[in-house]
């Protein structure tokens, strides 16, 4: 079992930021970064979808950067590539969905335009007919007193279900206004399965889900990407999401409305609801294996014993290929998201390869594929690590960096989760960082993004990204920035590489991550999470 001690005592005395990160963050080139990014986003990748022939080219690009940098192979066999055991389904648009009542006409839904779903048994063919459930948020949360199953049998059944968690300004029920892990779409699949039931379709709402239904049908209009699943695990034949306006519909139909449904969801106590209704549905799907790899690097660290453990960097580089074309365009280029943090995470491996110096523990580079189709990359690293979890100490994530310049803030969501924390605050204070809170906690991105895998199998696990009080720019620029990306450009053709950028403030989230993960690569003590988080058990539970 992990001994916890506090972080503090090991910098006493000690620079903020030690003369050999400052060495290995001169090394940091824009000018580099912005050309693997001009790259990763150009058309010729086709938008770096999962097992695709752009992503395949990502992989071996990353891989090639990898070798000129000098950095040893941590993938199978001697090389940089990890294979993730990915198969592709592509739910066809004459799949179809038809709610019927015991009174009035029959609603059929159109594929794309009111309901996406997918058949997690990644069978061809699903064929549905069965009773349907309100089951509120479909949470089962013993700690939280709230059991939306509790007194209903749901197997066999479709469920109809809201997103995100029950509301609360209380911190200590369901995070207040932050989500949790039980408002994730994918901790609501799990519970469904678990529950035996035949399918689910979550309720789509703007404000809830932090995005609107063009995101929504855009990730769901091409090849999802699943880990294989010989024991069927979760394996529900009828999984996805159903609009808001045919949510409304749907419910009015049934002699009830869908306002009175959510508020009667919000309810503690609120049990699941047998609606007077069934829905027949058939999913028609190709189904493929996927040829799709992790891309791993590592430096050694100069200590033999310590250099078994390990900080990671880690970044997503795939997208969503083509898919739904907008405006003339097919092609999901993913330049924010995530050809940026890709690049940084390239660049960072360049810095630390070409500085003199090496910490004690090692550093590693890990580009993960499938993360826009639930984070399975790392969800298969997290499984299978080249380095045990319990060796590793850190991980530093960057995903989406916005370009704008620098930022006197820094959003570190879930850093202070960990005992690492005194560190963050010290460094960040160095750097004349101020630390704010997420920004937009309902969104739920601490379990939207590849650390949260890493995290799930107890590794201290966070991201780095900028805040939006940008320097030389005006009150508001930076939340009017995040509103037009996430309005225009998030999950969009449009997300496109832009000549205007400025590269400045990625360079500043570098020189953080750096200098975090140089001293706790050279601390004495090991890393875990504050008491009583709920990754606590899983990091004690690995020793």
């Amino acid at each position: 079992m992990m001994v916890m001690l506090s972080c503090v005592s090991v910098y006493a005395g000690e620079s903020s930021i030690p003369a050999a990160a400052n060495d290995v963050a001169a090394r940091f080139q824009t000018d580099r970064m912005k050309a693997d990014l001009k790259f990763l986003s150009n058309d010729l990748l086709e938008g770096r979808g999962t097992g695709s022939r752009g992503g395949r080219i990502a992989e071996q690009y990353i891989a090639a950067q990898f070798a000129i940098a000098g950095l040893k192979p941590s993938g199978d066999n001697g090389t940089y590539f990890q294979k993730v055991p990915l198969i592709g389904l592509t739910t066809q648009p004459e799949s179809s969905a038809t709610f019927h009542f015991e009174k009035g006409d029959p609603i059929q839904l159109r594929y794309l335009d009111d309901f996406v779903a997918n058949a997690l048994s990644l069978k061809t063919e699903e064929v549905i007919d069965a009773p349907v459930v309100f089951v509120g948020y479909g949470i089962h949360a013993s700690e939280q007193r709230w059991n939306d199953y509790a007194g209903m049998d749901v197997k066999g059944k479709v469920l109809l279900c809201l997103v995100n968690d029950p509301p609360s300004a209380d911190p200590q029920i369901f995070g207040g206004r932050a989500m949790t892990y039980y408002g994730r779409w994918s901790y609501k699949y799990e519970e469904a399965a678990r529950q035996g039931a035949a399918g689910i379709l979550l309720i789509h709402n703007t404000e809830m889900a932090a995005y609107g239904w063009g995101v929504v049908r855009n990730s769901n209009s091409g090849e999802q990407a699943y880990l294989e699943n010989p024991a069927g695990k979760y394996a529900l034949p009828m999984a996805g999401w159903i609009s808001e306006n045919s949510a409304r519909r749907i419910a009015t139909a049934a002699g009830t409305d869908l306002s009175t449904l959510f508020e009667k969801a919000k309810t503690p106590g609120f049990k699941a609801m047998a609606l007077p209704m069934r829905i027949q549905g058939r999913l028609k799907a190709a189904v493929r294996p996927l040829d799709a790899n992790n891309v791993i690097g590592i430096i050694e660290g100069r200590d033999s014993t310590l250099k078994e453990e390990a900080i990671v960097y880690s970044a997503h580089y795939d997208h969503l290929g083509i898919g739904n074309p907008v405006n003339g365009d097919d092609i999901y280029n993913g330049a924010e998201d995530n050809a940026s943090g890709t690049a940084l995470l390239l660049e960072l491996a360049r810095a630390f390869a070409e500085a003199p110096g090496r910490p004690l523990r090692s550093i590693m580079f890990l580009c993960v594929t499938a993360e826009e189709r639930g984070l399975r990359g790392s969800e298969f690293y997290g499984k299978a690590p080249k380095i045990p979890a319990e060796k590793t100490m850190l991980n530093l994530n960057y995903d989406g960096l916005a370009m704008w310049g620098e930022t006197t803030d820094v959003i570190l969501t879930g850093a202070d989760r960990t005992s690492v924390w005194p560190v963050v605050q010290d460094v960040s204070n160095a750097l004349g960082y101020r630390i704010e809170p997420e920004s937009h906690p309902e969104a739920g991105y601490y379990y939207r993004s590849d650390h949260f895998s890493l995290a799930r199998v107890g590794i201290p696990a966070f991201s780095v990204d900028s805040g939006s009080n940008y320097v030389g720019k005006p009150a508001g620029f930076g939340d009017q920035k995040y509103r037009e990306y996430i309005e225009r450009h998030y999950h969009q053709p449009s997300d496109e590489f832009n000549s205007e950028w400025d590269f400045s403030g990625a360079r500043k989230l570098a020189t953080l991550g750096i200098a975090i993960g140089w001293r706790v690569a050279e601390a004495t003590e090991k890393t875990g999470w504050r008491p009583g988080d709920e990754f606590e058990k899983s990091r004690n539970g690995s020793q």
